[in-house]
């Protein structure tokens, strides 16, 4: 799916960036505080100080600006460059990095606002579902899917099933104290209680996935 970027290396290049920065902030907010039915491009061009005109130019319909501002906020907190294997960088440092990464945003009020709201819609709108869950959870499982078979390539660790692997690394950080705070009933864990927990999932993980370990078969 096309992020619709203005590919001009012209004097307006840095200007369009600005704009389609400004629309996807003005984007999460609406949707977010307004839901999807009632936010309308009108709003968020002007949300965004910008002409719908403009927001058309970036987006082609709401559609694509929804799934574009799942993608940008998933991108904040885990930009694609974090799914790649540095040559000399530990498989440990890695994971870690993606784990902590992953940790805040799905503990951040955005994400959980978000997450919300698409449990309230998805019944009704399986669409917008799918919209979110390939922009948002697919598109995160998939880059780490990549990584963990560059993994297993490697020898580092014995991955014989990436995907699967992917979506267990994930729920693990998620735990319970991520559902707590989905239903209202708890707080996020923050500062040396949450480097605690992503510490903790990323040597599980790594000693479920040992080399030679029965387990990981």
């Amino acid at each position: 799916m096309s992020k619709n970027l203005s590919v001009s290396n012209g004097p307006g290049r840095p200007k369009d960036l600005a704009k389609r920065e400004a629309i996807l902030g003005a984007a999460k907010r609406l949707f977010l505080s307004n839901g999807y039915a009632n936010t309308s491009m009108d709003a968020v061009a002007a949300e965004a100080g910008v002409s719908k005109l403009t927001v058309y130019s970036h987006f082609t319909d709401k559609e694509t600006l929804f799934s574009s501002a799942v993608m940008a906020k998933c991108e904040e907190q885990l930009p694609t460059l974090f799914f790649e294997l540095p040559d000399e960088m530990p498989i440990e440092s890695v994971l870690l990095n993606i784990a902590r990464g992953f940790h805040l945003l799905i503990n951040s009020d955005e994400s959980v606002n978000l997450h919300r709201l698409m449990i309230t819609l998805g019944s009704q709108d399986p669409k917008l579902a799918q919209i979110f869950f390939e922009a948002g959870p697919q598109r995160m499982v998939h880059g780490m899917e990549r990584l963990l078979s560059k993994v297993d390539q490697s020898g580092a660790l014995r991955i014989d099933k990436p995907r699967n692997a992917a979506e267990h690394f994930f729920c693990l950080l998620k735990g319970a104290g991520n559902f707590r705070l989905l239903y209202g009933c708890g707080e996020p864990l923050t500062g040396d209680t949450a480097e605690a927990h992503v510490r903790e999932v990323v040597e599980l993980f790594m000693r479920a996935y040992q080399p030679g370990n029965v387990t990981s078969r």
